[in-house]
């Protein structure tokens, strides 16, 4: 029996979840994972290690560098050929103070991490799922 995937903690939600060329058509679309956008957010944008970004979304650092380099390809490939990037979906959790969220020191917080193969993780957040994942 396969072990249980780990859903990764998100804080936020993007803001936006499409983005594409301003001229001419989008030459098809690459779709990224909310777990993706989120190794980009916190390495390239806010700065952390891979060992900061793995302890903040709970999983392995080994996990974080397959997903980052997953997101950097997906990334490289929408802006290279002038691809839709559209942002949905995958295995994650979201911090239920994720709307507070300092950013890098988020991981130093009691956000509760755990082990799920309920398939509630899985990029669907109505609320109760954070919060029945989490407790």
């Amino acid at each position: 029996m396969p072990r249980p995937k780990k859903c990764r903690r998100i804080c936020a939600l993007p803001r936006h979840s499409s983005f594409g060329p301003l001229e001419g058509a989008a030459d098809g679309t690459v779709e990224m994972a909310v777990e993706e956008y989120e190794s980009i957010r916190l390495m390239d944008l806010l700065g952390c290690t891979q060992e900061e970004c793995a302890a903040q979304m709970g999983v392995a650092r080994s996990t974080v560098q397959q997903v980052y380099d997953t997101a950097r390809k997906k990334l490289a490939l929408a802006l290279v050929e002038g691809r839709r990037l559209h942002i949905s979906g995958g295995d994650y959790v979201l911090c239920p103070q994720g709307e507070v969220c300092p950013g890098r020191s988020c991981a130093k917080r009691d956000c509760g991490r755990g082990r799920c193969g309920c398939g509630s993780c899985s990029g669907k957040d109505d609320g109760q799922n954070s919060q029945k994942i989490l407790k």
